[in-house]
């Protein structure tokens, strides 16, 4: 065990308290669980001002500009555009948005949010940055908690409620007196999670009847788990008790502000939505304090793999994730939910088999369904929704590693290069990637592959071998031989190609000047058809071959079409998988067959 030389001995686990020792929640018979989310709640961004005060370099005017116009093109109709009293740039950004409305750069539909603490000082200067704004809402907060009213702020109860009512009340006169602007409060008890049930009642009850709500102007009452503290089940117990106590409910906007100290924000966010929450703050990927704010993105796009309208815009989430990287200078983790680059791929073989069965089966539903495959239901396993939804190729979906196995390698030849390996052949040639990704100990490309591929089992068939064919010519016996080298006969009868001749009598001759370990000699065979043929004249020249599996399909190159062909041939007493490819199937069987000659030969 790896001890901490500072601190020897276990760790002092009972330092710390368990949340019910820290917080009363009251026993009810929560409804949450069995809830169900058929609808987004109002998502709303707090990037500019809580993501931004988490950064090691805040934005400047520019940046945050220009991380706006990200989120008013996604579709966010709150946003959260900074804390105005707390610094010169929150300042004049919130002035430089008032300046711009006049040019539509702050839609009609768009309303943006200012965060104020409750001092009466700091509320005069937040209502003057958002002079000119025709709409905004005025975000006041204070700490509740115990731990914060007697640590941080020296206060008892009555004397921080009197402070949110003294704030609030100057926040009424001061949106009073700005004739024309719509102007709505909300209210944070900050560190709710940690605060009584009946205090955080008291103060937002009380909130509502001073700002008089009403379902046409209601208040916002935000409820944060500023740290958290507990399992999500229990913030989604708190969460539902202020749901079902709040005064006034229909004229209350309630919402929630989780973060991810214990890893579970997302979880927080999606329990306080069934618990009644209707409006969720957060930032996009997840940045904020300690670590981080929920991730609004993930939230979105977990209600879109359920089937539920995000009413977000996140179809190009490389886009969205390039302006965020660029205003927070940090980087989004390649295994960030649906964003990161690697959150689509598939390294392991039996991961890779699935998708690649999964993405073949869907297309043929599709087919069968007659709607294109970018509408059709979707249900391919280790991909929670389609990459192409969110803007994503198929491209790297498969990657190869030494983890990979034969389904990935396949899906990729197939994919890039056209190539579609019979199931018998795939682990043949997985073991040879195998080896190859172990030697490097990098990730093979599907250009990789195909190198691999065409050194392995292409060229044994085109003359990279002991045995090669200088030329050849196939016919039926009593005709002159059609050229092998000169255009062959590019028939794409099965029958001809397999060694069968149906509906007639004629036997196939296949003559060729063959090559066997430097000696070459004139050859000829004789059979039902031209491979058959081929493996008669081999024998004639001592070289025994059977023919035990066979495929080929075509392949569209542009105007052009090749084929391709595989062979898996016994020679002596070794069997080997050998491929072709060429402009004709004919050509291309040939080469098969030769290249798993060579490659028995080889073993």
């Amino acid at each position: 065990m790896i001890r901490n030389p500072q601190r020897p001995g276990p760790m002092p686990y009972h330092r710390y308290r368990p949340y019910q020792e820290r917080v009363h929640v009251p026993a009810f018979d929560r409804r949450w669980p069995a809830a169900r989310i058929d609808r987004a709640p109002l998502w709303v961004p707090v990037d500019l001002r809580d993501g931004n005060q988490a950064l090691a370099e805040p934005m400047d005017a520019d940046r945050k500009q220009r991380f706006f116009e990200l989120l008013v093109r996604t579709g966010f109709k709150e946003i959260e555009v900074g804390y105005p009293s707390a610094s010169r740039a929150d300042f004049d950004f919130v002035r430089r948005l008032a300046g711009l409305v006049a040019s539509g750069a702050v839609p009609e539909d768009v309303t943006p949010v200012v965060f104020t603490p409750a001092r009466p000082e700091l509320v005069e200067r937040t209502f003057a940055a958002i002079d000119g704004l025709p709409r905004a809402v005025v975000h006041l907060y204070i700490a509740t908690s115990p731990v914060w009213r007697e640590t941080v702020l020296g206060r008892d109860r009555a004397e921080v409620h009197r402070t949110v009512r003294e704030a609030a009340t100057l926040m009424a006169r001061l949106a009073d007196a700005r004739s024309g602007a719509d102007i709505r409060f909300q209210f944070s008890p900050e560190t709710f999670n940690l605060t009584e049930p009946d205090y955080v009642l008291e103060i937002c009850d009380g909130l509502t009847e001073l700002w008089d709500a009403s379902p046409d102007r209601p208040v916002t009452h935000n409820l944060p788990a500023t740290v958290e503290i507990a399992t999500p089940n229990v913030y989604a117990d708190q969460i539902e008790y202020m749901h079902r106590n709040l005064a006034r409910r229909d004229s209350v906007v309630l919402s929630v502000h989780p973060h991810n100290d214990r890893g579970t924000g997302v979880a927080c966010a999606e329990l306080a939505v069934l618990a009644g929450a209707q409006r969720v703050e957060g930032c996009l990927f997840g940045n904020g304090e300690r670590t981080g704010n929920v991730d609004l993105v993930t939230l979105a796009l977990n209600l879109y793999a359920q089937g539920v309208d995000p009413m977000l815009d996140l179809s190009d989430i490389d886009a969205v994730r390039e302006v965020v990287e660029h205003c927070n200078r940090l980087p989004v983790h390649p295994r960030h939910p649906y964003a990161g680059e690697l959150v689509h791929t598939a390294f392991s073989g039996t991961h890779q088999d699935a998708i690649s069965k999964g993405l073949a089966q869907h297309a043929k539903d599709a087919a069968e369904a007659g709607v294109p495959p970018e509408l059709a239901p979707w249900n391919v396993p280790y991909l929670p929704l389609d990459p192409a939804d969110i803007g994503r190729g198929y491209e790297a979906v498969i990657r190869v590693n030494s983890q990979s196995g034969k389904g990935g390698v396949a899906h990729l030849l197939r994919a890039h290069h056209g190539l579609d390996l019979p199931a018998r052949m795939r682990p043949d040639v997985s073991r040879a990637v195998q080896a190859l990704t172990d030697d490097s100990g990098r990730e093979a490309t599907a250009d990789d592959l195909y190198a691999l591929f065409r050194t392995a089992y292409l060229e044994p068939g085109r003359g990279a071998g002991p045995v090669t064919l200088e030329s050849w010519s196939t016919g039926h016996d009593g005709e002159h031989g059609r050229d092998g080298r000169r255009g062959r006969d590019g028939e794409r009868s099965d029958d001809r190609d397999r060694g069968h001749d149906r509906g007639t009598e004629r036997r196939h001759r296949f003559t060729c000047v063959l090559s066997v370990d430097g000696r070459t000699a004139p050859a000829e065979g004789h059979g039902n058809g031209p491979l058959s043929a081929l493996t008669d004249a081999l024998a004639r020249a001592g070289i025994a071959v059977d023919v035990l599996d066979f495929s080929e399909h075509s392949i569209a190159t542009g105007s052009a079409g090749e084929a391709a062909a595989y062979a898996s041939c016994r020679v002596g007493d070794r069997t080997a998988w050998g491929a072709g490819l060429d402009t004709s199937v004919l050509g291309a069987s040939v080469q098969a067959v030769m290249s798993a000659v060579n490659r028995a030969y080889a073993r």
